[in-house]
């Protein structure tokens, strides 16, 4: 069970409250939900999350890149859309992040936003490319 205190930290799964701003062009701005992709210990220390925002934007029904995790608890007529072309990092603490009454992904669903965001990002490619340092 998610718990707020001051002794919380997102985990990996876990669904928060952050805010966007400051944002730029066509970045989300202002109180989204967050999906949270980086592990407990990491946010811990760093004080960063690295996640994916949410949005329930009409249009996103046909974003090959957005995954559809069911109904917005806020608006119940609305879907949840997990944005996963939009990778980010925040820094939680900062910004005040707080849980989501969505709490956590479920397993399924979790696992399709990562299927889609290895689909954009490759991360698991064998023969990836090696960072040169050499002009």
């Amino acid at each position: 069970m998610v718990a707020k205190g001051k002794d919380w930290v997102p985990a990996r799964q876990e669904v928060i409250w952050i805010d966007c701003n400051p944002q730029a062009g066509r970045e989300m701005r202002d109180l989204h939900p967050f999906l949270v992709l980086s592990p407990g210990n990491f946010n811990a220390k760093t004080s960063l999350v690295i996640g994916l925002p949410m949005t329930t934007a009409e249009y996103n029904a046909d974003n090959p890149f957005a995954v559809a995790v069911g109904k917005a608890e806020a608006k119940p007529d609305k879907i949840s859309y997990v944005l996963c072309h939009q990778p980010k990092s925040f820094d939680w603490r900062v910004r005040n992040a707080t849980p989501h009454p969505m709490r956590k992904l479920d397993e399924a669903r979790f696992s399709e936003v990562c299927a889609v965001l290895e689909q954009i990002m490759q991360l698991g490619a064998g023969g990836a490319q090696t960072h040169n340092t050499t002009p």
